[in-house]
């Protein structure tokens, strides 16, 4: 069935109108979005957003994290809420729709539901969670592992490039990084959460499917890699006297791709993204090295044997060149499966729209990774152009962003409608 033979319940044009409207904000060059976690970029998002929740008659909310966060009442309203959410926050050379759809998408679905006049039994919210790319404090999911109490006081004291902390920029944003408790949920008090997400894989665009259904989300574990040597003229040291602090760290970044590469029928991937040389200068013996690890899979087994031959490896480079090493652990999950109740929902609301999505696993994390801890939950991927994201050239069609959200609000409705059995 075409999407232009459906009849859509959610507005599309509305959706449209606020993707192409909130894009405006941090925009770089023709398509691309830099919208920083806690930046003034991301303030001015994040009050866009909530004009159009109250413009729903939502509740809202900035609490002390930085999330935004629209009410809508149940009529049982001390039942456990239902979540929906993702981020507006960008990569510093990011697209449109990452998160961005997710956000706007749950927005739409309870938009529509007080159209409808559908009254939901448990109440239900709309989050934009803070942070959830990682990018300027080199550490994701700050919104959504805050509300849980899942926060180190040293996540705090994290500096992005300008030396600014991230509980500075939470007092700059108009947070409070010393009532953090006050914005915590209570234990059982998240009944269930729901995501939305462009795909940032191939799978759909290769298959020509608009929709999938996520089954799990693979595991990822980041560290903060650093490695001291002992600085010297680049012109004058002895090659085999050296104690190069970025011949080391190179040796340690062709491992991890190597590592990952073990098995071509995994999906284990490994990334360096983040590198920095101390003192950076082209004629001095780089001295220390600070980077990154991303290490990713479906597999716990596979992963940790992958961590162990990593750190294994690191030893021996560190001990071959002369070098001091530190590992940080700065993320470390294991992979986390959707609730089979709520792919079942989607799977039937599938059907009601013409369409039958396939599962996949999503390697990307998301804020649902996060409360997958306290709570089931359900996450529905729509396709995008050649799987690019993270990228000013992502893009996904907005038929496709509609489909994708007729079929949330399909299950919105079904899942408060089995709550109130």
């Amino acid at each position: 069935m075409n999407l232009k033979a459906r009849t859509l319940t959610i507005n599309e044009r509305r959706m449209q109108k606020r993707i192409e409207q909130l894009s405006q904000i941090g925009k770089i060059g023709q398509t691309g979005v830099c919208r920083l976690a806690l930046s003034q970029e991301d303030r001015a998002g994040v009050e866009l957003v909530r004009s159009w929740m109250e413009e729903a008659g939502l509740q809202t909310r900035i609490d002390n994290f930085g999330n935004l966060i629209g009410r809508l009442a149940g009529t049982d309203d001390g039942a456990p809420v239902l979540m929906i959410g993702s981020h507006i926050d960008s990569q510093p050379y990011g697209g449109r729709f990452d998160g961005v759809i997710g956000v706007l998408g749950g927005l739409e679905v309870v938009q529509t539901m007080k159209e409808q006049g559908v009254v939901p039994h448990q109440p239900i919210e709309v989050v934009a969670f803070c942070d959830e790319e990682g990018c300027r404090f080199q550490k994701g999911l700050f919104g959504s592992w805050g509300i849980l109490g899942r926060i180190q006081p040293e996540d705090l004291e994290r500096t992005d490039r300008n030396g600014v902390s991230r509980r500075q920029a939470l007092i700059e944003f108009g947070c409070d990084p010393d009532r953090l408790e006050e914005s915590q949920y209570a234990e059982g008090s998240i009944g269930a959460y729901l995501e939305m997400h462009i795909e940032q894989g191939p799978i759909l665009d290769n298959h020509e499917e608009p929709i999938g259904i996520v089954s799990a989300i693979s595991g990822p574990l980041w560290w903060t890699v650093e490695m001291t040597g002992f600085a010297g003229h680049a012109g004058s040291v002895p090659m085999d006297m050296r104690k190069d602090a970025l011949l080391g760290a190179a040796k340690v970044i062709t491992a991890v791709n190597e590592l990952a590469k073990l098995d071509p029928s995994a999906p284990t991937v490994g990334t360096v993204g983040h590198l920095e040389v101390f003192p950076d200068s082209r004629n001095i013996i780089p001295e220390r090295v600070r980077f990154t690890v991303d290490l990713r899979d479906i597999d716990l087994t596979r992963r940790d044997a992958r961590e162990q031959s990593l750190i294994e490896m690191i030893e021996q480079v560190a001990m071959e060149g002369g070098l001091r090493y530190t590992i940080t652990e700065d993320t470390n999950s294991d992979p986390r499966y959707c609730a089979d109740w709520i792919k079942a929902i989607l799977h039937e609301q599938s059907k009601e729209l013409g369409i039958i999505p396939r599962e996949l696993m999503s390697g990307p994390f998301h804020d649902a990774l996060a409360l997958s801890y306290v709570c089931d939950y359900g996450m529905i991927f729509v396709r995008c152009k050649d799987g690019i994201s993270h990228n000013p050239q992502e893009y996904s069609t907005y038929e496709d962003i509609a489909l994708g959200t007729e079929l949330l609000y399909k299950t919105v409705v079904q899942m408060v409608n089995k709550a109130s059995e």
